[in-house]
């Protein structure tokens, strides 16, 4: 008989129980923490700039030609796009929820880098960015002054510079927006009459820009070839880049014909302000710029803001004099308190549990062995919920919540019935053992199928029901058919290590067990009772 092999040896039992516990304890810090699970579908981004531009030219010369190569991709459920006036456009794919979100960027990126060929010059040389992230913000961070020691573009450009490449690196971190963004840019103002008074357009101004406006390698002098006794090769550096206005107020628009130059300055004036001022953001009613943090889809979230918040503490002592930080909004401490909360209910009813088994069976030894029972079906529970890609969330430790009072009821009945096969028939524990198990052993894998009947088909409820409550269910169940695994093997084989005959508690708590067992006794004459009437109405009404 299969039980009998595990009764017949009790290390191998426990063998097997111990490793269930290890794989389940391996899998616990491996899995992603998060509120609940992630029930949301898989998006893509494609973002792409044309500076200049208004949104009706954004529209037709980029989104247009990028959603008609994108539409049909393998998994996709819908798309929405927007196209703004400061020259953006922004296309967010949405597949199903099982498509998986790595092929779903590689099949938008090939399909982009299709349509790349029919976009603009500018367009092209920007490039396309395609990105998969998570939906929600996990952390906002605020970079701000008390005495406005710095504006809104210093404080932009040295997140950007200093702050966002170094949170990019914490591992877990998918993106990392800047918002209220203000970049430095040198912003050229040209005055009409003065450009119609010479003749000029904004897109003379333009190419004049772009021909005196470059980043070009000079060359080297005495380069080989050379002339035989050359002893010398000098790197020649072009400053062709301006950096500063009144080099762009010297660039040269046109010549006359009596040979005077039109410069920059002559038609308007260069100031190196911001790229554009569209947004702007307040913290604590001060001029500030905001850091969102994304993380990474399927990672997790408690680490991931850990390491972000000691990066930043880090880099604060680099910051200028008069710069702070603050974490303004940290989603975290929403699962951190709610796990916190649904950790100490599952200790509060495992506690419950065992209190309850040892009120009725009254003696430690027939305790101990289903009490072994929760803690080993609950930890090995988690080497499934890594198997099926679960996160630690409130709805899979509220399953285990539910499952501490389910996973105790096979063993409990296990336990009882050979205790009493023990104390009434007088057997040794190893013969009521196998007895026990030959009656029960039908009858427990019985009444786990019927308990996980209840849950299994909830986790195929379609759309966002079923993925809400999936993980909880087969959470349930996965626990349940571990417990099932433990009463028929592990049970049976401690109940025949440790079961004794005669053991009964004295003094106080053997007078509190009296009580108990004296209430029981008149529930069991009174329900005889009501199945005796019963049984006599039954035959009167025949």
């Amino acid at each position: 008989m299969f039980v009998d092999f595990f009764i017949k040896r009790p290390v191998f039992s426990t063998v097997c129980a111990i490793i269930i516990l290890l794989v389940g304890l391996i899998s616990i810090p491996t899995l992603p923490i998060a509120q609940f699970p992630d029930i949301s579908p898989n998006q893509i981004n494609v973002t792409a700039n044309y500076s200049g531009a208004s949104a009706e030219v954004v529209e037709s010369g980029i989104t247009n030609i990028l959603e008609r190569q994108i539409n049909g991709v393998e998994g996709l459920r819908y798309m929405t796009s927007s196209s703004s006036n400061d020259g953006t456009s922004s296309i967010t794919v949405t597949f199903d929820a099982s498509r998986n979100k790595d092929l779903a960027a590689v099949d938008v990126q090939n399909r982009v880098s299709i349509a790349e060929a029919q976009l603009p010059d500018v367009v092209q040389r920007t490039g396309v960015r395609v990105s998969k992230q998570s939906n929600n913000i996990l952390l906002g961070i605020g970079l701000y002054t008390d005495n406005k020691e710095y504006d809104n573009t210093f404080l932009s450009n040295y997140a950007d510079l200093y702050v966002a490449d170094a949170l990019k690196r914490v591992k877990g971190v998918g993106d990392v927006r800047i918002f209220g963004e203000r970049r430095y840019a040198m912003r050229l103002w040209l005055d009409p009459s003065r450009l119609a008074t010479r003749g000029l357009t904004t897109e003379d101004v333009t190419t004049a820009l772009a021909q005196q406006n470059l980043q070009i390698g000079a060359g080297r002098i005495g380069q080989e070839p050379a002339p035989k006794g050359q002893q010398y090769q000098i790197d020649v550096r072009a400053a062709s880049r301006l950096t500063e206005p009144k080099e762009f107020e010297e660039i040269v628009i046109k010549s006359e014909d009596d040979g005077t130059l039109v410069k920059l300055k002559d038609i308007g004036r260069a100031e190196l302000g911001a790229e554009n001022y569209n947004t702007f953001l307040r913290y604590r009613a001060k001029d500030a710029v905001g850091l969102g943090i994304y993380q990474v889809p399927g990672s997790n979230a408690l680490d991931v803001a850990k390491g972000v918040k000691a990066a930043i503490a880090q880099l604060a002592p680099s910051f200028p004099p008069g710069m702070k930080y603050q974490v303004a909004f940290d989603t975290t401490m929403f699962v951190e308190e709610s796990l916190a909360e649904v950790i100490k209910t599952l200790f509060e009813a495992v506690v419950l549990v065992v209190i309850v088994i040892f009120l009725f069976l009254q003696d430690w030894r027939t305790t101990l062995i289903p009490a072994l029972t929760i803690p080993l079906a609950l930890v090995g529970t988690f080497a499934f919920v890594k198997v099926f890609n679960f996160s630690i969330n409130s709805l899979t430790l509220f399953g285990l919540t539910l499952a501490s009072g389910m996973v105790v009821d096979d063993a409990i009945v296990v336990v009882e019935q050979i205790s009493r096969f023990i104390q009434d028939k007088g057997i040794n524990p190893r013969r009521a053992a196998s007895e026990s198990m030959a009656e029960l052993f039908g009858a427990v894998i019985a009444t786990s199928l019927v308990l996980m009947a209840v849950f299994v088909p909830v986790a195929f409820f379609p759309g966002t029901t079923g993925a809400l409550y999936r993980q909880f269910a087969l959470t349930i169940a996965f626990s349940i058919a571990i417990s099932t695994f433990f009463a028929l093997t592990l049970t049976p084989s401690l109940c025949a290590l440790l079961l004794r005959q005669g053991q009964r508690p004295t003094g106080w708590l053997g007078w509190i067990f009296n009580q108990i067992n004296r209430f029981l006794d008149w529930v069991t004459q009174g329900y005889r009772r009501s199945l005796n009437f019963l049984i006599q109405a039954d035959i009167w009404c025949s």
